[in-house]
């Protein structure tokens, strides 16, 4: 599998000879900024691996994120880019390239479309544990609080409810990665923001899709404005809210439209509990409980702000992600 520079590279290369445009690379100011200027305008660049129907709207709300930071257009460059994705990113007007020389770039009056070259598909590898199923797990409470790294694997193991030899596997590879750095004084978190990054990738299209218990609606249209009167507290099994409306409580700032629920219980035990009904297009998440913790965050019944973020930066809308970057400042600052 490719590394980060060797996909823009190759990328460029082709993109020259497909163009035959100008093209200079550049570094910013803070680790990992890179863009490139192509015909005297200028990208900012997030490089990825590969697009998968699991990650692709989290790789367009990292995009647009780091296109506000910057005030510059941003474009996607990887190694390989599914066909119904890069046409669905072109209608949306998501500038991307692949290491073919694919693309769809347009800012002001430069437009690119390069269309038909033979995409390099990704090899099915063994992926890091780190960035699997349990590896994601135990990165979650890392990242919730990076004092768990100093946590025995015992303790660390029984906090993500993972094996033992689980958590050793991914606290090396989280070590070699640059992400953990281990001195006498005990294991200490490194590049918290590109880890930040990957996780919430892996989560989106690796663990989440399993998470995923039922799709349901409210059965009465005025529920959805007073959903925050939902008695979730007195379900039988521990039922809390996560993404817009976990927000929506956590900011006093954005009223949900899309609504998802975490539980530790059935899916079935809500129809009777919040008068649910399940429909395979609701806007109603209902999601298994994957940490153990307390119920309440400060009081109230909410996941964690970790996940609230996670969720908000999955949804690919502008709203959503505004909000991310307030409980970002808010809540997880010690993460930049």
């Amino acid at each position: 599998m490719k590394n980060e520079r060797n996909i823009l590279e190759e990328a460029i290369i082709k993109l020259r000879e497909y163009s035959g445009l100008s093209i200079k690379t550049g570094k910013g100011k803070s680790e990992g900024d890179v863009y490139i200027t192509i015909s005297e305008r200028t990208f900012v660049v997030e490089v990825k691996t590969a697009i998968s129907a699991g990650n692709k709207a989290l790789i367009f709300s990292l995009l647009n994120r780091k296109a506000i930071e910057s005030k510059l257009p941003a474009i996607l460059v990887a190694q390989y880019i599914p066909s119904d994705i890069a046409k669905e990113y072109a209608t949306h007007g998501i500038n991307y390239l692949d290491i073919a020389g694919n693309c769809s770039i347009r800012s002001e009056d430069l437009v690119i479309q390069i269309d038909g070259k033979k995409r390099e598909k990704i090899a099915k590898t063994n992926q890091a544990r780190a960035f699997q199923e349990a590896g994601i797990r135990t990165i979650f409470h890392l990242l919730a609080d990076p004092k768990n790294a100093q946590l025995s694997y015992r303790e660390l193991a029984k906090l993500a409810d993972v094996s033992l030899g689980s958590v050793g596997h991914v606290m090396q590879e989280l070590t070699e990665l640059d992400f953990v750095l281990a001195t006498d004084k005990g294991k200490f978190l490194k590049n918290m923001p590109l880890l930040l990054e990957r996780w919430l990738i892996a989560y989106h299209d690796v663990l989440r899709p399993r998470l995923l218990l039922k799709r349901m609606r409210f059965t009465k249209p005025e529920q959805y404005n007073n959903w925050d009167n939902l008695p979730i507290q007195d379900a039988d099994d521990v039922v809390l809210w996560g993404g817009e409306p976990a927000a929506s409580l956590l900011t006093n700032y954005l009223y949900p439209e899309k609504f998802a629920i975490y539980t530790n219980g059935s899916w079935q035990d809500l129809i009777t509990d919040l008068k649910l009904v399940p429909e395979d297009n609701g806007n109603i998440e209902i999601l298994k409980i994957f940490w153990i913790e307390e119920v309440k965050f400060r009081g109230k019944y909410i996941v964690p702000p970790l996940l609230i973020y996670a969720d908000l930066m999955g949804s690919r809308i502008g709203r959503n992600i505004e909000t991310a970057k307030m409980i970002f400042d808010d809540e997880l600052s010690y993460l930049q």
